[in-house]
């Protein structure tokens, strides 16, 4: 009985034995393991050396740095990263996960709005049999997702996990000025990280591109959705960039409020507060318009709507969409209820407030006096406090200027000379005319400054001061060629970007 008992107990060993060995070898842990590999294969360091425009001194070439970020394989020596990661570039080198090879890149599509790019490989040829990443959708609150990139503190790759926390309308802080959807996940992105893909279930929800610096452990990626009508908007061949209702809307949270427009506590619907000229809603919605309803979708008294379960604000069902598509507005006017449908288009007009990447600055200088258009760079360079150009530029939207002035021109530099002496406390001011005709923008101040023939006097009046500035229009080409020489100089003026 015990030899059988002991027999008996080793063929069940062997049996166990036998098992596991086909159990190990049909488990999917090395399946898993080249998944993986080949995951971070498809993922690229980004190198990149950078030159800044210096638009205090706009003739100048700009400062030159660098920096790193993350990319992705997406298709065809196509790999996705972050605007901000190539902005103001001059070369590109990539490398390979395990490969300490560079290879030389360049920038195919940019959306500056939304901090996504495209670039290509110049030899694509080590990288076809990489597998490029797949898209999935928006990860659900509470979600686990992977973060994967290049952060600084080491060259390998690094792999960080975080839970979604919050889906979000927010600005994107590299244009300064566009708002897009966002999801907020509780994982450091660190610079470095910037357009590394978040994956979920092994599928791309996201791309790293920003953190939040008052915040531990908190960071933000661009999800699918703005993702894929990036791709969907260079599918063409050219980037188009968003659409706009070009209207501003107010919450009715107050109760008073609701009760002089009409509305019960349970209604829904934000307040119109401006409607911009020449954009989409200009003729459509009115001041004082409440604004229920946007392509069928009921829009609540804080500006949200509902899609997929989760509440996000009304502009992102314009987001989704292009130049040339249609959003239906439902509206209650004085009380009436009615609707009205809009063909969406870009506002280039708002451009003045977002920052400029990758350009050279427009300037044009005239007896050592600078002038320059009013950008948000410009702004920031020369930190502008002069009361009426900051009303101009703070008011160019909203009060229309842009419909009469393609530019504000400042006067943003004096270069000394004794064909300007004693003109320096004319600095900082925007240009109103010069010899008696309104500047509207810098290429047409370049042609009042340049005429065929010299006159006697240039005579240049500024918004809201009383005296004139004066140049004696003979001695200008002489003391141009003196000023070339004496601030190195090359050109007295550059009109395109």
């Amino acid at each position: 009985m015990k030899i059988f008992h002991l027999v008996s107990t080793l063929l069940g060993l062997a049996c166990m034995q036998l098992a596991a060995q086909s159990l190990i070898a049909k488990e999917p842990a090395p399946k898993k393991a080249e998944s993986t590999a080949s995951i971070y294969k498809s993922i690229i360091r980004i190198e990149v050396t950078t030159q800044t425009a210096d638009y205090a001194t706009p003739w100048n070439a700009g400062r030159f740095g660098g920096g790193t970020g993350t990319g992705f394989l997406i298709g065809k020596n196509r790999f996705l990263t972050n605007a901000h990661v190539i902005s103001n570039h001059r070369r590109i080198v990539v490398t390979m996960h395990g490969s300490p090879r560079k290879h030389r890149a360049h920038v195919v599509f940019v959306a500056h709005d939304c901090d996504l790019a495209i670039i290509e490989v110049e030899d694509f040829t080590p990288f076809e049999k990489l597998k490029p990443l797949e898209f999935d959708g928006v990860p659900k609150l509470e979600s686990q997702v992977r973060v994967i990139g290049y952060p600084v503190g080491g060259n390998r790759i690094s792999v960080t996990r975080g839970v979604v926390s919050r889906i979000d309308f927010r600005q994107y802080a590299h244009s300064r000025i566009d708002a897009h959807l966002i999801v907020q996940i509780d994982a450091a992105i660190n610079p470095g990280n910037s357009g590394g893909p978040v994956l979920q279930n092994g599928k791309v929800v996201g791309v790293a591109f920003q953190g939040l610096s008052s915040a531990d452990n908190t960071g933000y990626m661009i999800p699918t959705p703005v993702i894929k009508r990036f791709l969907k908007d260079i599918s063409d061949g050219h980037y188009d960039q968003y659409v706009s209702l070009g209207i501003s809307e107010f919450p009715l949270f107050n109760p008073a409020m609701r009760k002089v427009y009409g509305l019960r506590a349970d209604d829904p619907g934000v307040l119109v507060t401006r409607v911009l000229s020449d954009a989409p809603c200009d003729g459509a919605l009115q001041e004082g318009d409440i604004i229920t309803s946007i392509d069928g979708l009921p829009v609540d008294s804080s500006g949200s709507i509902s899609v997929a379960g989760e509440r996000i604000n009304m502009n992102e069902i314009v987001e989704r969409k292009f130049a040339g598509d249609k959003v239906k507005i439902g509206y209650i006017r004085n009380g009436k209820a009615a609707t009205v449908t809009v063909t969406l288009k870009p506002f280039p007009a708002a451009q003045i407030h977002a920052i400029q990447y990758g350009k050279r600055p427009r300037y044009t200088i005239q007896g050592g006096l600078v002038f320059q258009p009013l950008t948000l760079n410009l702004y920031s360079a020369l930190r502008i406090n002069n009361a009426r150009v900051r009303s101009l530029f703070s008011k160019y939207i909203t009060d229309g200027i842009y419909k009469k002035r393609k530019d504000i021109v400042i006067l943003s530099r004096i270069l000394n000379d004794p064909i300007n002496s004693e003109l320096n406390n004319f600095t900082g001011n925007a240009i109103a005319s010069i010899n008696g005709v309104a500047v509207t923008s810098l290429e047409q101040a370049h042609q009042l400054l340049n005429p065929k023939e010299l006159p006697e006097f240039f005579v240049i009046k500024c918004e809201g001061v009383t005296r004139p500035l004066i140049l004696p229009g003979k001695k200008l080409p002489e003391a141009n060629q003196r000023i070339q020489r004496t601030y190195g100089i090359r050109s007295l003026s550059n009109l395109t970007q």
